[in-house]
């Protein structure tokens, strides 16, 4: 490849602030620049942040939320409804949920969703461990919140077959998420009432 800066550090920074999702090279270089700028201790306290992240960041045991211990927050919060779970396909689905204040249950984080085309099957997915809890924790209630695109409503047609045998009221949030539409992406008002508006699923 050819050099396009003066120097092979700030080229070796900038390619690697342009692997980050969303950012290409005239935006890493602008990232990079500003980073050069700023004071010795910001930088080390930007990249002892990042390692630190990267190291010490654990995966909630029981959700798959992320988390700072075993359990998260949510899940270690005696004040939530632990007969509800909140299916999800990612931590910021969990997030959008949260930011509406309608929802006082658990969730479950699949780290995804069925899509062929991409070559993830259920078994890359967190759905075994999903109908594990339904099995040993006394969950009444699970509510399907995923995108409503031909994926996620692959994905919840898989789970409502999974689930069919229990005794356990499967949902869906209501559309009040365009079809199409990626849950987190949603503004808080529409997602609240999705969630507090939800219905019955029956596999259709």
């Amino acid at each position: 490849m050819i050099q396009q800066y003066p120097s092979q550090l700030l080229e070796k920074a900038v390619q690697e602030f342009s692997k980050l999702p969303g950012i290409g090279r005239k935006t890493a270089l602008r990232l990079v620049l500003y980073q050069l700028r700023q004071d010795s201790e910001d930088v080390q306290s930007f990249v002892e942040a990042i390692a630190k992240m990267k190291h010490e960041v654990h995966y909630c045991r029981r959700c798959h939320n992320i988390s700072d211990s075993e359990l998260c927050p949510i899940c270690a919060d005696s004040h939530r409804d632990a007969s509800t779970i909140c299916v999800v396909e990612n931590i910021q689905d969990v997030m959008a949920v949260e930011n509406t204040q309608q929802y006082r249950g658990l969730y479950h984080v699949l780290g995804g969703v069925i899509s062929p085309m991409d070559g993830v099957g259920p078994s890359d997915l967190e759905i075994d461990s999903l109908v594990k809890r339904v099995e040993e924790e006394k969950i009444q209630e699970v509510i399907l919140a995923l995108s409503s695109t031909m994926e996620g409503d692959t994905t919840n047609f898989y789970i409502f077959r999974k689930l069919a045998s229990y005794d356990v009221k499967l949902s869906i949030i209501a559309r009040g998420i365009p079809v199409g539409d990626e849950l987190e992406y949603a503004d808080e008002v529409t997602l609240g009432r999705s969630i507090l508006n939800r219905t019955p699923f029956d596999g259709k």
